[in-house]
């Protein structure tokens, strides 16, 4: 059982002013494995004022002992990978596979990545007769979502302590171990007490607590378009800078030149890795009427080397839904699916046979699907893919834009001239053309309802600053 009652306030663990606690609940096993404190105003307060106190020390370090700190952030983390895998196999459910080469790994590589770039960050220039100088913004209040337990809230914390920003970090309900786990890591690597604070809790006490704080500068968030809406009206009763990284509904554009087996690969792996809980997943396969039939036919032919099972089973791809909640609302959008004049391939509604325990869901194709459906236009969260074909590429990127999102878009193919098109016509924040592998120093955010700012690298680093401009310095 992990049993975290208290919050890590200043540099150590103190009592909520609270009683309430909240379980956690491994949703392959549908048992409770720990429980956290549900946190209160008063414990908010506390940590910002924490926060507060560390800025004006941490803010003025040199950006040198900052990439110090945090390659020996990178260099902890890396002694508790069998901790971190454990944790987030039993919290989110992650197969053990995918939780060691991604979850694990893309938070390890948002620390190494920050450190790297740090060192030769310009955090000062000259222009004509003005200086420039960028500072630390102040205290950060981060809230993360439970489908990257490691990775979002790395992202985050590495660019804010890069730039000298010290934080109130808020994890999901569901997913709070890893958090610890990290606070752990930042203890043993020496992070200055105050400049990382954690405190778990209700979005609706501590996640509206923290966007309406008046002593909170910036606020950094990952999670959906309706939470985000509500950061954005808090925020503004005090002009307060936020960062939103929001929902997808990311398109695959596959060309009339691609492999059709290595497409509908691509297209599988996106709603079975992570259980298609990923903002970035391409859940909408964009395939050339001439191309439908054998496209399909290998999705049939490749769905099973995908298999949704036990999560410590190294065979398994796929595991379960996050929460019963989640799991509820995947099986109302495949039976709104059903419902409309789609077509199912493969899956459907209920449990995977022989996974009746654990909110498991089956692996579930449509195609006959129109681009204004509510499968093809909104955001599902869960293994879930439509299939619309489309006559030519133009009509392919209309469709592909044709959402209220904006994170991510894929293009599968071999002309280099349609493919630099398709890549460079998407409306999207991030464009992966034939499954590169992805840049950690690039900038990371959407478009449109998929959020405001950036994450990754330097992009990152820069939320977490605010130039001034000093004219006429002698």
């Amino acid at each position: 059982m992990y049993n975290y009652i208290q919050h890590y306030i200043n540099g150590q663990w103190v009592d909520s002013t609270g009683n309430e606690t909240i379980d956690v609940i491994n949703p392959a096993t549908e048992e409770k494995i720990g429980e956290i404190s549900s946190g209160t105003k008063e414990d908010l307060d506390k940590a910002v004022q924490a926060a507060r106190d560390a800025f004006p020390a941490f803010s003025q370090t040199t950006k040198e002992e900052r990439a110090d700190l945090l390659d020996r952030i990178a260099d902890e983390y890396e002694k508790r990978k069998d901790q971190f895998i454990e944790v987030i196999m039993a919290e989110l459910g992650s197969p053990v596979t995918f939780t060691t080469n991604v979850q694990y790994q893309m938070g390890l590589n948002h620390f190494r990545t920050a450190a790297k770039l740090v060192r030769d960050f310009d955090f000062t220039e000259n222009r004509e007769n003005s200086f420039i100088q960028k500072d630390a913004i102040g205290v950060a209040g981060l809230i993360t979502p439970w489908n990257f337990p490691t990775n979002q809230a790395s992202t985050k914390l590495a660019s804010a302590f890069a730039a000298g920003s010290t934080v109130v970090l808020k994890p999901s309900t569901e997913t709070p171990f890893a958090a610890v786990l990290l606070k752990e890591v930042f203890e043993a690597a020496g992070v200055p007490k105050g400049v990382f604070n954690l405190v778990n809790g209700t979005g609706s006490t501590i996640g509206n607590g923290i966007s309406s704080h008046p002593d909170i500068d910036f606020v950094s968030f990952t999670g959906s378009g309706g939470v985000g809406t509500k950061i954005m009206e808090n925020a503004a009763q005090d002009i307060k800078k936020v960062s939103l990284e929001l929902g997808g509904k990311s398109p695959i554009v596959v060309l009339d030149d691609a492999d059709v087996d290595y497409a509908a690969k691509t297209a599988i792996s996106h709603i079975a890795g992570n259980t298609g809980q990923v903002c970035t997943a391409g859940t909408r396969a964009l395939v050339p009427k001439s191309m439908h039939d054998d496209f399909i036919q290998a999705i049939k032919k490749y769905l099973p080397e995908y298999p949704v099972g036990d999560p410590k089973d190294e065979s398994t791809f796929t595991g379960p839904q996050v929460s019963e909640d989640q799991w509820n609302t995947v099986q109302d959008y495949i039976q709104k699916g059903i419902d409309s004049e789609a077509t199912l391939v493969a899956g459907g509604t209920g449990k995977p046979e022989g996974l009746e325990t654990g909110y498991y869901s089956k692996l579930t194709v449509f195609t006959n699907v129109k681009p204004e459906d509510t499968i093809a236009q909104e955001e599902i969260f869960g293994p879930v893919l439509s299939v619309i074909t489309y006559n030519d590429l133009d009509e392919a990127i209309e469709i592909a834009n044709g959402t209220i999102y904006g994170l991510a878009g894929y293009v599968v193919g071999n002309d280099p001239d349609a493919l630099t098109k398709t890549a460079k016509s998407l409306r999207s924040g991030r464009i992966v053309v034939n499954n590169e592998q992805a840049d950690f120093t690039a900038p990371f955010g959407g478009f449109d309802q998929s959020g405001i700012g950036r994450e990754w690298g330097d992009y990152g680093i820069e939320e977490f600053l605010e130039p001034k401009t000093i004219v006429g310095l002698p």
